[in-house]
């Protein structure tokens, strides 16, 4: 399992705190409202709109929110009016990110990522500069708990999953984005648990920091990425050793 999916995983032990602040609570909310706003108000009929829900309520989001940001999104209830806009650049030793933001404005937020990327040593990059570099999968993590392997590996396998990798503590399954609510589904039907499991951009190929300094610097510059109140997700292309993901974690708990 990569370094890049080690941070993840950090970042799922980071929500309960973030949920405290309300930044994941505002983050799904937004994500429906445009949702809906672009492709109705109907799950049924706009999977972007049924994938936005669904991380909601696996973020603990209520049912009433849920309604409320729908109901915003169609005009029902007044909300703001954003826009989708995904930003590119560097980090610190090349690192590639995919920045999706949900913005009313423009400007400011064009202005505060380039001022986080240049306090933490990287860039904004041009339009198309390493969006070619990223695939859109859906990845999918379930806590090891004494399952056995190749039963979770016929069921992934089953449901269209494309590949499936091995960690001291979890199981990580890779879907085509078409792919991924089969497979989520099925793991749910045979009463297999998960982590976490989402839609995402992963990279083709990835930087490796073997570095403690190095690690640290990217680490802190994702942390003051996620903290801008327009940034939606980040995506980004380095990996780092698990041995030494894990000893930052640890220290971060």
């Amino acid at each position: 399992m990569s370094g890049h999916s080690k941070w993840h995983e950090i970042k799922r032990k980071k929500a309960a705190k973030d949920v405290q602040k309300g930044r994941i609570f505002s983050r799904c909310a937004r994500e429906i409202m445009v949702a809906a706003r672009e492709g109705g108000g109907n799950p049924d009929n706009n999977p972007r709109l049924r994938l936005a829900i669904q991380n909601a309520r696996d973020a603990g989001m209520p049912g009433d929110n849920i309604i409320r940001a729908i109901k915003k999104g169609t005009g029902e209830l007044e909300g703001e009016q954003l826009e989708r806009q995904t930003y590119e650049g560097y980090g610190p030793y090349g690192v590639a990110l995919l920045i999706d933001t949900l913005t009313d404005n423009r400007n400011r937020t064009v202005a505060e990522l380039r001022r986080i990327l240049s306090r933490a040593g990287g860039s904004m990059g041009e339009a198309g500069c390493v969006a070619w570099m990223f695939h859109p999968k859906g990845v999918i993590h379930i806590p090891r708990n004494g399952l056995d392997e190749d039963t979770v590996l016929e069921i992934v396998l089953e449901a269209g999953a494309e590949d499936m990798s091995i960690s001291d503590d979890s199981f990580e399954i890779i879907t085509a984005p078409e792919d991924y609510e089969n497979v989520r589904q099925a793991l749910e039907e045979g009463g297999i648990s998960l982590s976490s499991a989402e839609i995402t951009m992963l990279p083709q190929t990835t930087i490796q920091l073997t570095e403690e300094q190095q690690a640290r610097q990217i680490l802190r510059l994702m942390d003051a990425l996620e903290d801008q109140e327009d940034v939606q997700r980040i995506y980004a292309n380095f990996d780092i050793p698990e041995d030494l993901m894990r000893r930052i974690e640890e220290e971060t708990e």
